[in-house]
C-alpha cells in the first residue's frame, strides 16, 4: 500500500458474474419510484422522467437527494458523444442528500445523516486494487454511478443523481461534513477529489510549487486543494481574462502560457503540474517549467489525438508524465474532511430542473464559475409509471 494513503475499509461479498442473476435478489417490497430528469435519447436533451429504485437491501442505503452537480461528462453521455449509452439514460454522480433508509446490516449510517455519492457506487471488491482501496481501478470494472450494468442487481442499469431519490451499497456512501455547504460539497464528489488524488499522490506540502493548466471546474478546485495543503499555485492559461479570476481563488502567480518569455521565466520552477485541460494541447512547453523529479498530472480527456510528447524533455529531468482517475472511497473520504477543516468548496451556481439544457449548452460554452449544481427540489413528483 502507497505510503500515506487511508486504509480502506474492508470490504465483503465479490461481484457476481455480470451474466448470471444475483443469489440475492432485491426485494420488491418497499421499492419506490423518484421523480428525475434524463435523457431518452442523443438528441432528446434533458426531460421529466421516473426512475424506480429498488428498496434497500441488507447492506444498503437510501438517499434523499438535495442537491447533484453537473459534470462535462453528463453532457457527453446524455448526447451520446462517447457511444454505448443505454437510453432512458439519468445523469448525476456528484451527489448529496440526507439517509431515509438503511438496510439490517448497516450499522455505520443513521437516519437523517448528510451523506454522499460519487462516481461509483461498486466495483469488484476483491482484486489488488479494491483491496487496496483504490475502487476507481477496480481490475474487473468499477460500476459507474450512472449508465452501468450493476452485476449486485442483476445487471440493472445504474441511474444517476439528477433524481429526487437514491439506493447505494454503504460501502459506497460517504459522510458529508455537517460544516460543508450541501450544494458547493457536491462537486467535491467529482472535481474535488479528481484534483485532490494527484496531489496527495505526490505529497504535496508546504513549501512545494503546484502548477495549474486550465481554470474551468477541475483547475479552480485544483487551486484551491493545493492552497489548502501549503503549495506556491501558479496558474497557466491562455487568455489574460483569467488572470484576476485566479487571483481571486488564490494563486501565487499567472502565466500566459502563449507568451514565450513568460514561459522561458518559469522555466524550473514548478515541482508538479496538474493538468486539466480538455482539448489537445502541446505539452512539451509545461514540461520546460518543471524541476528535476517532476511530475505532470493529466486529468483532461480530449476527445482527439494530442501532439506528440519529446521523450528528451522527460529524460533530462527524470519527469514523470501520468495520468488520475477521481479518488477511492477511503481517499474521498478523506478528502471531504481535508476540505472540511480548511473550508474548501467549489464556486458553484444552482440551477433548476427548467434551466438544465441551458446549463449544458453553458457548460459546453464555459459560461459558468464554476460548477453547476442541480437543486434537486426543482424536480416536481414522479408519475405513478416508471420510465427508467
Amino acid at each position: 500500500m502507497t505510503p500515506g494513503r487511508p486504509v480502506p475499509p474492508p470490504l465483503a461479498k465479490p461481484l457476481p458474474d455480470v451474466d448470471t442473476p444475483s443469489n440475492t435478489s432485491a426485494d420488491t417490497t418497499g421499492a419506490t419510484l423518484a421523480a428525475a430528469y434524463g435523457a431518452t435519447s442523443p438528441e432528446s436533451g434533458l426531460v421529466p422522467l421516473t426512475v424506480s429504485r429498488r428498496a434497500p437491501k441488507a447492506d444498503d442505503i437510501e438517499i434523499a437527494i438535495e442537491f447533484c452537480g453537473l459534470c462535462h461528462s453528463d453532457v457527453h453521455a446524455t448526447r451520446g458523444e462517447w457511444g454505448g449509452d443505454t437510453y432512458p439514460l439519468i445523469p448525476g454522480h456528484e451527489i448529496v442528500g440526507r439517509v431515509t433508509r438503511v438496510g439490517s446490516d448497516v450499522d455505520d449510517f443513521t437516519v437523517g445523516e448528510r451523506v454522499g455519492v460519487g462516481c461509483m457506487v461498486d466495483s469488484c471488491r476483491e482484486c489488488d486494487s479494491c483491496l487496496d482501496g483504490l475502487e476507481q481501478y477496480c481490475e474487473n470494472g468499477m460500476v459507474g454511478t450512472y449508465g452501468a450494468k450493476d452485476p449486485r442487481n442483476d445487471g440493472a442499469i445504474t441511474q444517476g443523481g439528477y433524481a429526487t431519490s437514491i439506493v447505494v451499497d454503504r460501502n459506497y456512501v460517504l459522510r458529508i461534513p455537517e460544516s460543508l455547504d450541501p450544494a458547493a460539497a457536491a462537486p467535491l464528489l467529482c472535481a474535488g477529489i479528481t484534483t485532490y488524488s494527484p496531489l496527495n499522490h505526490f505529497e504535496v506540502e508546504e513549501g512545494d510549487v503546484v502548477g495549474v493548466v486550465g481554470l474551468g471546474g477541475l483547475g479552480h478546485m485544483a487551486v484551491k486543494i493545493a492552497k489548502a495543503m501549503g503549495a506556491e499555485v501558479k496558474v497557466f492559461t491562455t487568455s489574460e481574462r483569467k488572470f484576476a479570476a485566479a487571483r481571486e481563488l488564490g494563486a501565487d502567480d499567472v502565466i500566459l502560457s502563449t507568451d514565450p518569455a513568460a514561459m522561458e521565466a518559469a522555466n524550473r520552477s514548478i515541482d508538479v503540474i496538474i493538468d486539466t485541460v480538455a482539448a489537445p494541447h502541446d505539452l512539451n512547453p509545461y514540461f520546460h517549467t518543471l524541476r528535476l523529479d517532476g511530475a505532470l498530472f493529466q486529468l483532461g480527456l480530449p476527445s482527439e489525438a494530442m501532439p506528440p510528447v519529446n521523450p528528451g524533455a522527460l529524460i533530462r529531468r527524470r519527469i514523470a508524465y501520468a495520468g488520475s482517475l477521481i479518488g477511492g472511497i477511503a481517499e474521498t473520504q478523506e478528502m471531504l474532511d481535508f476540505c472540511a477543516e480548511h473550508g474548501v468548496v467549489s464556486d458553484v451556481e444552482v440551477v433548476g430542473a427548467d434551466q438544465l439544457n441551458d446549463a449544458y449548452d453553458r457548460m459546453v460554452a464555459g459560461d459558468v464559475k464554476y460548477r453547476f449544481v442541480l437543486d434537486v427540489s426543482t424536480l416536481g413528483s414522479p408519475t405513478e409509471k416508471a420510465d427508467a
